[in-house]
């Protein structure tokens, strides 16, 4: 991640966690969360987050070890009782094959080598393990209203570049990895009243979170 996107989650870290503890900051989360849970059946711990944030997903999904660039995000992680520390998604300290599940949530966007921070995450799971990247899908209207954001220069959004399903599928077979499953979620339009609403398997149309589930290829 570059050091001006680190910084921009550096100072903006407690605004950002907080927003989830409003009305809509929980019907998102509470949906979002539930797309991730939807594809986990099966997979066996350890479990890593790469770009845990302030780890609220991590908390809620049960996942043992983050990584994040950010000290400020990191700290609020650690406060949670998550195994966090600070390193980028493209060098990850820690050894082959050692994590049952690597999740990839939000974070592929802020990455400029996205395949390097996929390689790397196929690379500490285990043969049997999966792997689960969660996107802002940017063929949807959520996609769209952060592509808008980006280009009103957003303190953080103007940092990330956004995908389709197709892009990031394409990415992950490119490393020689199966495709196996995906939930979808935020079918809703964005707006001010957001509620939580059903998960659906497959990728559905219009959705605006996306989750891809992929093992390693035998």
């Amino acid at each position: 991640m570059e050091s001006n996107a680190i910084e921009a989650f550096d100072q903006y870290a407690e605004d950002y966690d907080k927003w989830f503890e409003s009305l809509p900051g929980k019907a998102l989360f509470e949906t979002e969360v539930e797309a991730v849970r939807m594809l986990m059946q099966g997979l066996e711990h350890p479990f890593l987050e790469v770009g845990i944030g302030t780890g609220r997903f991590a908390k809620e999904l049960g996942i043992d070890y983050g990584v994040d660039p950010s000290d400020e995000m990191i700290k609020i992680a650690i406060n949670r009782g998550i195994k966090a520390e600070k390193a980028e998604g493209e060098n990850l300290p820690f050894k082959d094959e050692f994590f049952g599940g690597v999740f990839i949530l939000f974070t592929l966007c802020f990455t400029a080598n996205p395949e390097r921070m996929l390689s790397e995450a196929k690379r500490v799971l285990k043969k049997d393990g999966r792997l689960i990247v969660g996107i802002i899908n940017k063929a949807s209207p959520w996609g769209q209203l952060y592509l808008k954001k980006k280009g009103e220069g957003h303190p953080i959004y103007k940092h990330a570049k956004f995908y389709s399903v197709d892009e990031v599928v394409e990415m992950i077979k490119s490393l020689g990895m199966t495709v196996e499953a995906y939930s979808s979620a935020l079918c809703q339009n964005p707006s001010e009243r957001l509620y939580k609403e059903p998960i659906y398997d497959g990728v559905r149309d219009g959705a605006g979170f996306v989750c891809i589930r992929a093992g390693q290829t035998t």
